[in-house]
């Protein structure tokens, strides 16, 4: 009743923020102006801030988003109906499903949830749980494998996050570790690792966006300086070898240890087991095989995008490459590989491989739905000119504390990405203006600024409820995605909050081998902190 209630005026306290704001922007009809009233102000961040407000009150993510997108094409339309409906459909819904790069994502995101049910069926990724229920003997080592091999599939996010929960679900559920502590695994190993890495989708994303300068040399420059990044890397390791939980997800890692993965009632996936063949004859191979040829067709496709079988050198492709496509390609390739597989070796037909197709799709659904609503809600905050707006924000306090810059601009991206649910669209926005500002004065003030415009983007994306990369990690790990999102904040807050510091010496030192030191021994001390506040709580 208590939660019934709560939801309700969560609801109702949206609706009166509307009614107060709605005679500040409604303007007349006759006027005819195309352009909103309330374009490139604080409003264009509403939509994304109701929303995300909606999901973390009412645990519904999917009414929550629409919500927001109505509230955006609302105040894009001047409040006229006609006009709402129609860019919530033909300048939203629409748009985004027959973008070409969103397309490519979909046909990857159902390729790879194939893959994964073509290794169910054929019994791959059980013989896989089985051989690493013999070799990884505890929690704290099928957590740290999970890392590890996070760490390793460092090329593109959406394709850590979906290939390492579908490896490692079977290991982290044989040692009871919650779906929720695998969900914020995959997401820690995920965007955080790609944006240290000098080959990755993410360091060709953010080279584009340095005009005037060596793009990647900029990016390898920053790495040292990223400190939201490394930090995340340290207080996840350091969290899983002290065996330290807090928040809500401490209430899932003990739920886990009594045999409860999900905690809520809601249990995605919880009968996937089901869909393997009695009596498959799956080995450790069929999991494996799949997964190697799938890393390399990817590359390769990525790198093909890029140029590099028409002469360019690997590094200058991959920095070039269409990550869309390149995932599509590559995720083709490896699922006809991985049907010839099996069918050579016996252990499925033709007829259950083309089963998986349907299977794949299913599982899939809830990620491309939440994916679509996410989309469709940055196009509501690009068409009302939340570019425009933070990049005169920015630029009207760059005189100003230029030492201080630095932690300003990480607390901008953090906001900024959360609101908008997109990293990518944050570097976007940010580090042109960071390179126009610092050009001709402080060139390692730059790199700082530069860095802390990267660290910030991949915090609010950690973060955010409407992230795609939150959302592939929820898919990847089969969790509840609210449950996902509220057990990981306040892990990204507690490593935001040392950045934030760390931004703040970084902009008076400017030396990244004093700095980085120091970050780092700050972010231990919290977490023997925290280790010693939850040991006193538990006793």
């Amino acid at each position: 009743m208590r939660e019934n209630k709560r939801k309700i005026i969560g609801f109702l306290s949206v609706f009166a923020l509307l009614a107060v704001i709605a005679p500040t922007i409604v303007r007349a009809a006759e006027e005819g102006d195309a352009t909103p009233a309330a374009y490139a102000t604080v409003w264009a961040l509403l939509p994304p801030v109701v929303a995300i407000a909606l999901a973390l009150i009412t645990k519904e993510v999917y009414s929550s988003l629409f919500i927001g997108i109505v509230v955006g094409a609302l105040i894009y339309s001047n409040f006229n109906f006609e006009g709402a409906v129609m860019h919530t459909f033909n300048g939203g819904v629409i748009a985004v499903l027959t973008d070409a790069y969103n397309m490519g994502i979909i046909i990857f995101l159902v390729l790879l949830g194939t893959m994964v049910a073509l290794m169910n069926k054929a019994g791959g990724s059980a013989a896989f749980g089985r051989w690493a229920s013999e070799h990884i003997k505890s929690r704290v080592g099928a957590q740290l494998a999970t890392i590890l091999l996070g760490v390793l599939i460092f090329i593109d996010d959406y394709f850590n996050c979906l290939t390492v929960g579908s490896v490692m679900r079977p290991v982290t559920d044989k040692h009871n570790v919650s779906r929720a502590k695998l969900a914020y695994l995959i997401d820690a190993t995920a965007a955080p690792i790609c944006i240290i890495a000098p080959i990755s989708s993410w360091a060709a994303a953010v080279s584009g966006f340095v005009e005037g300068e060596d793009g990647l040399s900029l990016f390898v420059h920053a790495i040292p300086y990223n400190f939201y990044a490394i930090l995340t890397i340290v207080m996840m390791i350091g969290m899983v070898v002290l065996k330290t939980e807090f928040g809500p997800m401490a209430t899932h890692e003990r739920n886990a240890k009594k045999g409860d993965l999900y905690t809520t009632p809601d249990r995605p996936y919880a009968n996937t087991a089901s869909n393997q063949l009695t009596g498959a004859k799956g080995t450790v191979l069929d999991l494996v095989i799949p997964i190697i040829c799938l890393v390399i067709c990817c590359v390769i496709g990525m790198i093909y995008t890029g140029g590099f079988f028409g002469g360019a050198d690997f590094v200058t492709a991959f920095s070039g490459s269409d990550a869309s496509v390149g995932l599509a390609l590559g995720s083709f390739f490896g699922f006809l590989i991985t049907i010839i597989l099996y069918m050579v070796r016996k252990v499925l037909k033709f007829n259950e491989c083309m089963d998986c197709l349907a299977d794949g799709f299913k599982a899939m659904v809830p990620a491309i739905l939440i994916l679509t609503f996410a989309w469709t809600l940055k196009a509501m905050t690009d068409s009302l000119g939340a570019k425009e707006f933070v990049e005169a924000v920015v630029k009207s306090s760059a005189g100003s504390f230029m030492n201080f810059l630095p932690a300003v601009i990480f607390l901008i991206g953090c906001f900024l990405a959360f609101a908008t649910g997109t990293s990518w669209g944050t570097f976007g926005i940010l580090i042109p203006i960071v390179v126009s500002a610092f050009q001709e004065t402080n060139y390692t003030l730059m790199i700082i600024s530069i860095s802390a415009c990267m660290a910030g983007a991949v915090c609010g994306d950690h973060c955010s409820p409407i992230s795609d990369t939150t959302i592939m990690a929820s898919a990847g790990a089969q969790c509840n995605h609210v449950n996902h999102v509220s057990t990981q904040l306040p892990y990204a807050i507690v490593a935001a909050g040392v950045s934030f510091v760390s931004y703040i010496i970084a902009g008076f030192v400017q030396n990244a081998w004093i700095v980085l030191p120091i970050a780092i021994v700050l972010m231990i001390a919290v977490l023997f902190l925290l280790k010693s506040v939850t040991s006193s709580a538990d006793e």
